[in-house]
């Protein structure tokens, strides 16, 4: 359903990803971990289409997020790390403006509505401000605009930071509601998150892609904190080993 291949961002000589490639299949939720500063947002913005590649590509459901932007959008739903709501709108309106923008038909308006209120637990706070919501049910709001047109994907930044642990709890059962048929990936650092909620986890390091694998096929016994741990220490001493490997030539050639 999503397939991102070797996919590079260069912000002037700074390298954000680096030939960054993996798939999340349909049905699938798959958490993408990283230390903070590693390249998980703005892989997240590329993947949806909101910033574009300096080089590599993203199918959608076989769609090109860059040559076909407007086909592939339809098909994502998008949560980014600050939910992107107007603070001075109520929570009903709000959803319908978004409908609106992400073309859902006057006739399907009201159900795509009650559906995205019902399935985010937010019927009973729909005539409230989105200014005047907890940062949950903010979240909530988030998560609810990312539904309301019915998307096979979701793409989610951070959904529970901030939270509470019972907000959390709360926000982790959603997600894990919602991935049916549609196909879902967490960006997060949070490992509890991914280890109760994903299939597959995608860790990615310094920009690189440093481990892929199903939850399944980790070893009995070794938690997702040390197969982390180990990926991000084998990525930093691969890095450190180029940039001697690097400064070694410089030096060879000024001699």
């Amino acid at each position: 359903m999503i397939e991102v291949k070797n996919l590079t961002k260069l912000y002037g000589n700074f390298t954000a990803i680096k030939d960054v490639s993996f798939k999340a299949e349909r049905g699938s939720i798959l958490g993408f971990l990283g230390p903070n500063g590693a390249g998980k947002t703005t892989t997240m913005r590329i993947i949806t289409g909101y910033m574009p590649a300096t080089a590599g590509t993203v199918l959608i459901d076989g769609l090109d997020i860059f040559t076909q932007s407007l086909e592939a959008r339809r098909k994502i739903g998008y949560l980014p790390e600050t939910p992107p709501l107007y603070t001075d709108m109520r929570v009903e309106p709000y959803l319908r403006f978004v409908a609106k923008l992400r073309g859902v038909t006057r006739s399907k308006m009201d159900a795509a509505l009650e559906h995205a209120l019902e399935v985010c637990g937010l019927v009973e706070m729909r005539g409230r401000i989105c200014g005047q919501l907890s940062k949950g049910y903010r979240q909530r709001v988030g998560l609810a605009q990312a539904l309301i047109h019915d998307p096979q994907v979701l793409v989610l930044d951070e959904p529970t930071i901030g939270l509470d642990p019972r907000q959390i709890h709360e926000i982790r059962g959603l997600i894990k509601d919602l991935s049916g048929d549609r196909t879902v990936v967490l960006s997060t650092h949070i490992l509890p998150e991914v280890s109760q909620i994903c299939d597959r986890v995608v860790i990615i390091a310094d920009g690189r892609v440093v481990l892929e694998e199903k939850l399944s096929e980790i070893p009995a016994g070794t938690s997702l904190e040390q197969v982390f741990l180990d990926a991000i220490s084998k990525e930093r001493h691969a890095t450190h080993a180029e940039d001697e490997e690097t400064l070694e030539e410089v030096g060879a050639g000024r001699a």
